[in-house]
């Protein structure tokens, strides 16, 4: 049996997706309510019938159906190959009957039955939540004409009705009586005004990034941050061997989609830009006025260099962000009421290890996030997350993902091939496979000055 971690993927065999599939789910110390949602392209339930609860036990195709054991339910059966093709996820989630918080759970499961028995387990307990009252436990998704599992294990503030708001508000209809009263009200519940209002400029002024926005939030409701606030950063390498991913239009697509996650992140739709290779520049924001054409622009303005300064193009966000150092040295813990995320994009190494290496360790007392992304040649996607392999391009980057000295871990890395390696939703689920967990660490540590909640 394979015991799978937070974040762990399982490629599932062609034969087991074609025969029924039981999962097992058990939790210790709360009473739950398990439920499944059938989900499209959209991030929406595709129907208000393909929500599988204790109300409403089968998916009209039968693809999900509840199971019981005795008068308790204790998972589901899956028959992934019934499921239609407009399906592209199915979310198994849990919420609390009653009162509660996820973080008094003893302990729990997800585990994958087959023919030959439990194949593999995902283990939680409630120390892996805080006051969440409902969590995605896991997930499969479709991926290469097969189905895939993930452990996701994200918490929602709200309960059921906030997963029923976030999956199903599109799809909720008069006539759906299988989802109780309270529930219905919740899943056609308007959005906030300010989310209105970016999507409709979104819309008037970037009908482009539409879908993006849209995938950009669906990985956030995974990772549990949904509703989260931060600023977003994009830092990109301008060294003369990033010549020709410029040249095909690759970074300005990915500046494109850190963009959309910014307009989730900070409903004002602008990132801060900074490039770097022998110099560091500060440009004009990106944001839904100028998106267009925005990296061919500021490269004609800042023509790409010679040598790779990570050190000081660190120093320089900091100087930005929290100008009180200057970008020196944080001796004690510096509270800001944002986060501050950035997304850090190189070819290669860096001829200031040392000067990283302190502007790493001294950002750990500050609430900033480095997401460091390698963009290797001709390589298999190294990702650490998603495959192991003995040796890397990036072993400085990969040094800094685990640099000692700092008072929380500030930074995490993967590397690509290229930047459009992965489609959108992938990339977006490796942009917050850690900064979830430094979200919390951050508050414990008092660098955010409020809640600023992951919900």
């Amino acid at each position: 049996m394979q015991e799978l971690s937070r974040g762990a993927r399982l490629a599932l065999a062609q034969d087991v997706s074609q025969r029924p599939l039981q999962v097992k789910l058990a939790g210790q110390g709360l009473a739950l309510d398990f439920a499944c949602f059938a989900i499209g392209a959209s991030g929406k339930l595709v129907d208000d019938r393909y929500m599988t609860f204790f109300n409403q036990a089968s998916t009209p195709c039968g693809g999900v159906v509840l199971a019981s054991q005795g008068s308790t339910v204790d998972g589901f059966m899956f028959r992934l190959a019934m499921l239609p093709p407009t399906v592209e996820r199915v979310v198994i989630t849990a919420s609390i009957d009653g009162d509660g918080a996820m973080s008094q759970l003893a302990q729990g499961h997800v585990g994958l039955h087959g023919a030959e028995g439990e194949f593999a387990r995902f283990a939680f307990t409630g120390q892996d939540f805080a006051h969440e009252q409902a969590v995605m436990l896991g997930e499969f998704y479709r991926r290469d004409g097969g189905w895939r599992f993930m452990a996701v294990a994200q918490g929602f503030n709200g309960g059921l009705p906030a997963l029923v708001r976030h999956f199903g508000a599109d799809v909720a209809q008069e006539s759906a009586p299988a989802i109780p009263a309270p529930q219905v009200q919740a899943a056609q519940a308007a959005p906030p005004a300010s989310s209105i209002s970016l999507e409709k400029r979104i819309e008037a002024k970037a009908p482009q990034l539409v879908s993006l926005v849209k995938s950009a939030g669906v990985s956030l409701a995974k990772a549990g941050l949904q509703g989260h606030r931060a600023r977003v950063c994009l830092v990109l390498d301008i060294s003369g061997s990033m010549s020709s991913l410029y040249r095909k239009g690759l970074v300005q697509r990915f500046a494109e989609r850190i963009l959309a996650l910014g307009c989730r992140f900070d409903d004002d739709g602008d990132i801060d830009v900074f490039l770097f290779g022998r110099n560091v520049h500060r440009t004009e924001p990106m944001g839904l006025s100028n998106w267009t054409g925005y990296v061919a622009k500021a490269i004609e303005r800042h023509p790409l260099e010679g040598d790779t300064r990570y050190g000081a193009a660190m120093a320089a966000v900091r100087r930005h962000y929290f100008p009180d150092t200057d970008g020196g040295e944080r001796r004690t813990a510096h509270a800001a009421p944002l986060p501050v995320y950035v997304m850090f994009v190189t070819d290669g190494g860096t001829s200031d290890q040392a000067v990283t290496e302190r502007q790493l360790r001294w950002s750990s007392r500050e609430p900033i996030f480095w997401q460091f992304m390698g963009i290797g040649k001709g390589r298999k996607s190294r990702s650490k997350r998603l495959s192991n392999f003995a040796e890397s391009d990036f072993p400085f980057l990969e040094k800094l993902d685990d640099l000692d000295g700092r008072l929380i871990d500030n930074a995490d890395f993967f590397s690509v091939a290229s930047p459009d390696e992965h489609d959108d939703a992938a990339l977006y689920d490796l942009l917050t496979t850690e900064y979830p967990a430094w979200v919390a660490q951050a508050r414990q540590h008092g660098l955010l000055q409020e809640p600023n909640r992951v919900s």
